[in-house]
């Protein structure tokens, strides 16, 4: 078995994949493939360490040094884990961008981490060079996506290439810093949740030990890299547990594509979101389509609808279901309900991971009764130490060890936790967390616009999508389209709003604020949530 945490007295890091480089007998297993993308582009573990310990060494030339910042504006491909464990083996800090934030999303989060190289797909290039050089970033690598000519002022990833292996890399502490995943902000400005090697490695840890991945496992996680879903949620605990991780090429997935990536690569465990599973039990021969192999479905970004419980039993009866919780900040993944407790607990996100904690607590701070209302806090080796540059936001989110995640829940007398809502207003659509004040922020730049509201309305697909309420100046007409190009000029393609509202005034209440429950119950017709067959 190979030694994937190296452990030095109290040193623990998340260099498992490369601190094996210093043996001179490669390990057993050393040529199981560790990656897998859309079940072509295979790297077994030992070139996933030779090309990333290689790619070190290009970073160390670029000038790059321990607690640096690394933009990776990347697609999943086959070069995304090599560079990302080559920042890590450096003791650089990556911020993994999401590559569908619009120009001015990307300029800001590249200035308010200090970002000064980026890496960065060609087809990306519209989105970073009209911002290039009000975000401070000197060196960009470009890794060739797309035909045509490079600006005079990018490398391309061809010339980081070919170095031999870094031996003399940096040591790195469990408190060093090793990613910085910006999340979206209840103020309108993201945030940048700041991971350590130690969360890392107790996110990984929390989650093999639950499931039992061995070398064996071969786990599916459909999203982003760039995503703690992607890559803390079962990426990362299957490559500790030295099984092997499938991942799908950005812009390829489709229900369709998804099936036989599962058959081809012979998967034992896929995590998906509940949206991704509603559409999946839509086809009439998904009996026939799956592989014997697979016997686990985490399912994670909302809870499941009963009719996919009930399709799942009758359809699937030997996959195990997990329905998961979790952020970013507090851990990947916290909670899960196992598949024993649906029948009981249907509805639950269940109970805390081996060594995570959970907890509601009412507005004092004190802990909620049995099925009181309160919010949830969560504590485990996962939890970030705090945002980047954010002394206030830490001290509302963080304390004493514990993560408030805004959500609100309640835990019944058998110690199942439960969701109730989102205290701030969160939209959960397709897995990703949208925040209304950011878009609300952007709607109130509108010269055309005097006031605006966004609520979540239920939708077939993606559980969850945005209404704009909006009310406009006097003699204004926007419709409906210009409004959404707008948007999309100034945010991620899945925050703007799929529908646009107008009225003569918001509800408020006798201090101002938004009565955005009545909002809600007013377009709730919008959405549908039955299931289209």
């Amino acid at each position: 078995m190979v030694r994937w945490i190296t452990v030095k007295g109290d040193d623990v890091s998340f260099n498992w994949v490369l601190d094996s480089a210093v043996e001179p007998i490669p390990p057993a297993g050393w040529d199981n493939v560790a990656v897998s993308f859309d079940g072509r582009d295979r790297l077994t573990y030992r070139e996933l360490r030779e090309r990333s310990l290689s790619y070190a060494r290009a970073l160390d030339e670029l000038g790059l040094a321990k607690g640096d910042r690394l933009g990776l504006m990347l697609h999943n491909d086959a070069e995304y884990l090599p560079l990302y464990f080559a920042a890590m083996r450096l003791g650089v800090i990556a911020v993994r961008l999401n590559f569908r934030l619009a120009a001015p999303e990307l300029r800001f989060i590249l200035a308010d981490s200090g970002c000064q190289t980026v890496l960065i797909h060609a087809g990306l290039l519209d989105r970073l060079e009209p911002v290039r050089e009000e975000s401070g970033a000197e060196t960009v690598v470009v890794l060739r996506d797309v035909d045509g000519e490079l600006p005079d002022w990018a490398l391309p990833l061809e010339a980081l290439q070919g170095r031999p292996p870094m031996t003399d890399a940096p040591g790195i502490a469990p408190e060093d810093p090793i990613a910085l995943l910006y999340t979206s902000g209840t103020t309108g400005l993201p945030k940048g949740a700041l991971l350590t090697h130690a969360n890392t490695v107790g996110t990984a840890t929390m989650q093999a030990l639950k499931w039992r991945f061995s070398e064996r496992t071969v786990a599916l996680v459909p999203g982003p890299l760039y995503h703690a879903g992607g890559f803390e949620a079962v990426t990362a605990p299957v490559l500790l547990a030295h099984g092997t991780a499938v991942c799908l090429r950005s812009g390829s997935f489709s229900i369709e594509h998804l099936l036989g990536v599962i058959a081809s690569e012979q998967v034992t465990d896929c995590l998906l979101f509940s949206f991704m599973l509603g559409e999946m039990l839509r086809f009439d021969d998904l009996e026939t389509r799956l592989p014997a192999s697979l016997d686990h479905l985490i399912i994670g970004g909302d809870t499941m609808m009963p009719w996919t419980v009930a399709e799942v039993r009758r359809r699937m009866p030997h996959v195990r279901l997990t329905q998961v919780f979790g952020l970013t900040e507090g851990g990947a993944i916290c909670t899960t309900l196992d598949d024993g407790d649906f029948d009981a607990q249907l509805g639950s996100i269940g109970r805390p991971l081996p060594l995570a904690e959970a907890r509601v607590v009412d507005d004092t701070g004190r802990p909620a009764e049995v099925d009181e209302v309160g919010e949830i806090l969560v504590r485990n080796p996962g939890t970030c130490g705090g945002y980047w540059q954010r002394p206030d936001a830490n001290r509302e989110t963080f304390v004493d060890g514990w993560c408030h995640t805004g959500d609100l829940g309640f835990v019944n007398a058998d110690g199942f936790l439960t969701l109730a809502g989102r205290a701030k207003d969160m939209i959960r659509s397709g897995g990703e967390n949208v925040y209304p004040a950011e878009i609300e922020k952007v709607l109130a730049d509108h010269p055309g616009i005097s006031d605006a509201a966004v609520v979540g309305v239920p939708d077939p697909k993606y559980l969850e999508v945005g209404c704009a309420v909006l009310v406009l100046k006097p003699d204004v007409d926007l419709d409906e389209e210009a409004l959404r190009a707008y948007c999309r000029e100034r945010m991620a393609g899945y925050k703007v709003p799929k529908y646009f509202a107008r009225q003569d005034e918001l509800p408020r209440n006798a201090s101002g604020k938004v009565l955005k429950y009545v909002l809600r119950e007013q377009y709730v017709v919008l959405g549908d949530q039955q299931p289209a067959r």
